[in-house]
């Protein structure tokens, strides 16, 4: 009788074991075959519910900050300007750069005082189109002649956080809510030539940055060229995001609409003056969680795409009214803070403009007329009517449906108006190919895919006129070519 009690016992204390054993791992397998976190207790529960919670709140942040990381691996710091002597190409692993422009993009730190960003002139065909970002991506003003200074230059001052000093006379002012932030300026093409391309080159390294602590006399500008170097902020889905953003909290101020995460990130082990320190469960709960916030933010993806832009089309401006009117509020306007939704928009773009349609406008579609998504090894047509309503050019870039990056050693990534040698049709349209192979005769005319992968479309319309808006002018669905 004992023994059997005792086996009893023994088989019990078995299954009680295995039972914590699964209960301790972070996912499980379920019957459609996806992961879901599986918490021991509750503090895990809470711990990965935060960590979840974080990825979708620090999306901006750390998407700025790996900008930060991949300019320190370049050799590069702030108050400098990098910019890219040529189209860039696929050794820019950004979030869906514009391949048919220069950048020429001064990264500012304020901690040591306020920081002068000068601006040139537009000059004939030499013009700017940009905005001024805080270290959240938020516009603090647009530059150029859609921007502030419209089209006369001047001499911005970036102000740091609670700044309370006089604004020097002749200067134009630029408030940062952080301490480090960046612009993103796109000097513009009219041709693309390499005469034309040698003249934006040159017109962009007119822009200059230093301190104004040493406006009196300014130190020369440093320029870093990075045509050639491997440089990404493409978003990490993995333990390292945590860093990245432990790295921005430490550096800059909470702002009073965020200060509910303080407590939210203290709880996963970020706090503002502390190392960020995670054992290896907390770890794997990290690690789960942000794989999960990721599926979440994809799944998400396509319901920004509704409703479109043109009526019975794929194509839409890839972030919500919502995320729109708070950008270009600085977060100001009543009952709305939509983290869900620029998440969304955050985790395929960096960048925001303060006065969205004016310099540019945006569209993009990730699925062909029959509601189907791009296949890298089909061939796909898309018709642009003539007379695009715009006053500098027009494109359309090819990214990786994955990434939201430009697809890896491809020849170029884009079509735009500016491209030598685009075909016009006799009315004066176009027709633009997307495929692994070029069709006969359009090669001047197609962009590559990989034929293993998926892809996405971003029309871009820079300068975009009053008929583009009243959609007088209407760009159809991108369909398939049997």
């Amino acid at each position: 009788m004992i023994k059997i009690i005792f086996y009893i016992l023994a088989v019990a204390l078995l299954i009680s074991c295995n039972k914590t054993s699964a209960e301790k791992t972070d996912v499980v397998a379920s019957s459609s075959g996806s992961e879901i976190f599986k918490p021991a207790n509750l503090d895990e529960q809470v711990l990965y519910n935060r960590a979840f919670e974080t990825v979708v709140w620090g999306i901006p942040a750390v998407n700025f900050e790996l900008l930060n990381e991949s300019l320190t691996k370049a050799k590069g710091s702030f108050n400098q300007i990098i910019y890219w002597s040529g189209l860039i190409n696929s050794k820019n692993q950004t979030l869906t750069p514009n391949p048919d422009v220069i950048y020429v993009n001064p990264l500012y730190d304020t901690r040591k005082g306020p920081v002068v960003l000068e601006i040139p002139p537009a000059e004939g065909s030499s013009s700017l189109t940009g905005s001024l970002d805080d270290g959240w991506q938020t516009a603090i003003e647009d530059i150029g002649p859609a921007g502030v200074d419209k089209g006369k230059g001047g001499k911005y001052i970036i102000l740091p956080p609670g700044y309370k000093g006089k604004v020097p006379s002749g200067y134009i002012p630029m408030p940062s809510s952080t301490y480090t932030g960046f612009a993103i300026l796109r000097s513009n093409l009219t041709d693309g030539s390499p005469t034309d391309i040698k003249r934006a080159i040159e017109y962009g390294k007119r822009i200059k940055i230093y301190p104004y602590s040493q406006a009196a006399n300014p130190p020369a500008t440093k320029f870093l060229d990075l045509l050639e170097i491997d440089f990404s902020n493409t978003i990490p889905y993995n333990f390292h995001f945590f860093e990245i953003l432990n790295q921005f909290v430490q550096r800059e101020p909470w702002l009073t609409r965020d200060l509910v995460m303080i407590d939210f990130l203290k709880t996963i082990g970020i706090e503002k003056g502390k190392s960020f320190e995670a054992d290896a469960r907390k770890k794997e709960i990290l690690e789960a969680a942000i794989k999960d916030a990721g599926k979440w933010i994809d799944s998400r993806y396509q319901a920004i795409f509704k409703p479109p832009y043109y009526e019975g089309t794929n194509w839409a401006l890839p972030a919500s009214p919502d995320v729109v009117k708070a950008i270009m509020s600085n977060y100001l306007a009543p009952n709305i803070y939509p983290v869900s939704e620029r998440a969304i928009s955050y985790s395929m773009a960096y960048f925001s403009t303060k006065h969205l349609g004016t310099g540019q406008y945006y569209l993009m579609s990730i699925k062909d007329d029959k509601g189907q998504e791009f296949d890298g090894a089909k061939l796909y047509q898309l018709h642009l009517p003539p007379n695009v309503p715009i006053k500098l050019y027009w494109s359309i870039t090819v990214y990786d449906r994955e990434t939201h990056a430009l697809i890896k050693n491809m020849k170029y990534s884009s079509r735009s108006s500016t491209s030598p040698g685009l075909q016009k049709n006799s009315d004066g349209s176009v027709d633009v190919y997307f495929g692994a192979k070029a069709p006969a005769g359009k090669e001047s005319n197609w962009v590559p895919t990989d034929p293993k992968g998926k892809f996405e479309l971003l029309a871009r319309f820079y300068g975009p006129e009053k008929g583009f808006f009243e959609k007088t002018w209407k760009m159809g669905d991108v369909t398939e070519v049997q």
